[in-house]
């Protein structure tokens, strides 16, 4: 019986830390367009920049909003 149900708390661990991992921002910059936005995922192509400082993440999107508007080239025209 305790087997059985230490078993189950371990299957339910399993797919519940996964699911509970924390999303990252970042905010790119399209080249072309010189357009800023916030990402969840790090871009991998050629096609968007990281422009946060030092490639910063955040760790909310509320916090990456605030972080853009300190981004001198995400406002440059």
């Amino acid at each position: 019986m305790k087997a059985s149900t230490l078993l189950a708390g371990l299957i339910v661990v399993g797919y519940v830390v996964p699911a509970a991992a924390q999303t990252t921002y970042y905010i790119v910059q399209n080249p072309s367009t010189r357009h800023c936005e916030i990402v969840d995922q790090r871009p991998v192509g050629h096609t968007e920049t990281v422009v946060s400082p030092d490639g910063m993440m955040y760790k909310t999107h509320v916090e990456a909003e605030s972080a853009m508007k300190t981004v001198k080239i995400c406002h440059d025209e």
